[in-house]
């Protein structure tokens, strides 16, 4: 008796298992998990410059959000991630000039001193770093100055555009500042 008892429950599990099974295949798959939205949304801006160089700047767009940014929220005279999050970077495939200065090819961290009367844009060797907290001047590549000019309208996130002519302008508020790579 227990032999026959054995059987019908092996019988029994291989008769539910081949009921479950396609109704199993037939259910909704799980739905990915989306990855939460960050309040500074990330982007890419790229540029094909004259002469073949391509340029590519990684950044995270933060919100003024009613705050004056610029000598408040973004102190004068103080080293800055250049947005938000993870360091903002800036490579290119070969060597180019920024403001007429050497830069060689390579992927650097973009950080920026603002003032009030200029800007000095900072590429430092370090690409991937968080913010500007472990920021060391003794690793920058090259530092240019820029001078900041009232944006046309006021913008609500930081916006960073390059043109193929090799400008590239930094807009966030009521201020925009813009250098050249050649």
């Amino acid at each position: 008796m227990p032999f026959l008892f054995t059987r019908l429950s092996q019988l029994s599990v291989r008769v539910l298992l081949a009921l479950l099974v396609p109704l199993a295949a037939c259910s909704e798959p799980d739905k990915p998990q989306q990855a939460p939205t960050r309040p500074s949304p990330p982007a890419t801006v790229a540029a094909s410059l004259p002469g073949g160089a391509q340029l590519v700047i990684r950044y995270s767009r933060p919100s003024a959000k009613e705050r004056k940014v610029f000598g408040g929220l973004v102190p004068y005279g103080q080293v800055w991630r250049t947005g938000a999050n993870e360091a903002t970077t800036f490579e290119v495939n070969q060597p180019v000039t920024v403001q007429g200065q050497s830069l060689p090819a390579g992927k650097y961290a973009l950080f920026t001193i603002p003032t009030e009367k200029d800007w000095t844009i900072i590429f430092n060797k370090t690409a991937t770093q968080w913010g500007a907290y472990e920021y060391e001047a003794a690793d920058d590549v090259l530092r240019v100055k820029a001078m900041p000019a009232s944006s046309p309208q006021p913008l609500e996130r930081f916006t960073i555009n390059a043109t193929n002519a090799g400008q590239v302008t930094l807009a966030w508020e009521k201020t925009q500042v813009s250098f050249v790579v050649k």
